[in-house]
């Protein structure tokens, strides 16, 4: 899926300040004697807000191959099926939470592992919101663990998930990437 996240980039979206992101620096080197780039406990990721349209819906079921008529055919939703519009693809809101994750590493780190539930459905025309807080962080190793959400205008979370992400830990003097292919 996140193949699609990147090939069918949804338009920027508004961000909203919250927290420090990963490229504030924090120091350990009293405890460790390195100097690690790393969020705290408790830290939110900044909201991503989404409003996708019926061509977005179509173009991204297409690059999926998902040919289920509740994604683009609107008498079909509402009429046959009985929904109240255009299901947004849950697929869809899995890669709005890699995306918000990806957009608040940046080159600081590497996406581990994600995964989410879809709980509720959402449907074209509603705004929701990405977003997440940090959970735990491991300073030895750089990985930190995430708890993520899809959350619909009426406040409910209809796709709860989480993630684990590595930040490269520098020593002092010295590189290490963790997590990420070096070319020569």
């Amino acid at each position: 899926m996140l193949c699609a996240l990147r090939l069918l980039r949804m338009p920027p979206c508004r961000r909203m300040a919250a927290g420090p992101k990963p490229g504030d620096s924090v120091s350990n080197s009293a405890q460790t004697g390195a100097r690690r780039t790393l969020p705290q406990r408790g830290d939110a990721l900044p909201e991503q807000t989404r409003k996708p349209d019926n061509v977005q819906l179509f173009f991204y079921n297409a690059a999926l191959w998902n040919a289920h008529r509740i994604h683009y055919d609107l008498p079909y939703a509402t009429e046959v099926e009985g929904y109240p519009g255009l299901v947004i693809a849950g697929p869809l809101m899995g890669d709005w939470l890699g995306q918000c994750v990806d957009d608040w590493l940046g080159e600081a780190g590497t996406l581990l592992n994600l995964e989410y539930s879809n709980r509720g459905a959402a449907y074209i025309g509603e705004t929701l919101t990405a977003g997440g807080q940090v959970k735990t962080v491991d300073a030895a190793t750089g990985e930190v663990s995430l708890e993520l959400f899809i959350r619909n205008e009426a406040g409910e979370v209809i796709t709860p998930g989480q993630a684990v992400v590595r930040f490269a830990v520098v020593a002092d003097g010295e590189e290490e990437h963790r997590g990420r292919e070096q070319v020569s």
